[in-house]
């Protein structure tokens, strides 16, 4: 069963700030999040509030699952220095 993918407000301004060559490997990555938002890879954060990561590269993709509405939330995309900020 495919999941929806939605984007955030800061989100969708992290992707649309990325060069189109990283633009491109990100994309491809949150199209595969809707089809197994569990990959090979992926991690549970620590902390309250549900969150995975996703390497694409020296970028993270930082989500949310919510599994009972099929739901995948990308809360946060960003270089993997600086990414974790403000989380």
């Amino acid at each position: 069963m495919a999941y929806r993918v939605e984007l955030t407000q800061s989100a969708r301004r992290d992707l649309d700030s990325l060069l189109p060559e990283i633009f491109k490997r990100v994309d491809q990555r949150i199209r595969a999040l809707a089809l197994d938002p569990r990959p090979p890879g992926v991690k549970k954060m620590q902390g309250p509030g549900g969150l995975y990561r996703v390497r694409v590269g020296d970028y993270r993709i930082v989500y949310r699952i919510q599994d009972r509405i099929l739901l995948v939330l990308i809360v946060k995309i960003g270089d993997r220095r600086e990414v974790y900020r403000g989380l």
